[in-house]
């Protein structure tokens, strides 16, 4: 069938999420296969319905970019909503363990002089990513409608995320230097939980901000 070898070859010419990229390709074959029918309906044969729903529709190198630019955009919400929610998730969740541990005040004593400027910088680059990325979920849905490249937008967050992680990783092996960690840190069962689930969340972060970025090039080439 035209439609079926169309469709085809709309799926290979497409790169992104899964589920929206599967949900745009059925959307247009729906919309063929109503054009066709509605064609037949008018007393056309099948696969001139079919090849007159296709050429209406339009050629694949007109209407690809389209459709990859959408999968672009969704890959930009998707790592806007992580960055949005576990970025300040997890500065909050660390907040809270060090409030509550070491018990003795004097654990810390020995911090150098510039422990608490790097930890207030490390601070400042977590909210300002969390931040970021709450604005780029909002420019990538609501004000979609007002950005005609939206791609640009998903590029920005996903080049900060590549060049924030490396500083933030620095910045916490110096501050996990500096203090050396309180005794008994080990044997914390929040702070084992959080040491092993925020590096999990990066990966996961880099791993979006990867995908933005070959989504980005793949769209700029078309």
């Amino acid at each position: 069938m035209l439609i079926d070898d169309y469709v085809a070859g709309l799926a290979r010419a497409l790169d992104g999420p899964a589920g929206p990229k599967r949900d745009l390709v059925v959307e247009a074959r729906d919309s063929l296969v109503d054009t066709a029918e509605a064609y037949q309906e008018e007393g056309m044969a099948r696969v001139e319905a079919e090849l007159l729903a296709v050429e209406e529709f339009g050629e694949l190198r007109e209407i690809a970019p389209a459709y990859q630019r959408e999968l672009t955009a969704t890959a930009g919400r998707r790592l806007g909503a992580l960055l949005f929610v576990s970025v300040p998730l997890t500065t909050l969740l660390w907040s809270l363990i060090w409030a509550f541990f070491p018990v003795d005040a004097d654990a810390w004593a020995h911090r150098p002089d510039w422990f608490l400027l790097a930890a207030r910088t490390l601070d400042l680059f977590h909210m300002a990513t969390g931040v970021l990325g709450g604005l780029t979920l909002l420019v990538l849905t609501w004000g979609s409608r007002w950005v005609r490249r939206p791609e640009r937008v998903t590029r920005l967050l996903a080049v900060w995320v590549w060049t924030m992680l490396p500083v933030t990783l620095l910045l916490s092996a110096a501050l996990q230097y500096g203090s050396q960690g309180p005794a008994g840190f080990s044997a914390f069962l929040p702070g084992m939980i959080l040491s092993l689930t925020t590096p999990l969340l990066n990966g996961l972060q880099l791993y979006a901000a990867a995908r933005c970025l070959r989504l980005t090039r793949r769209l700029r080439a078309a």
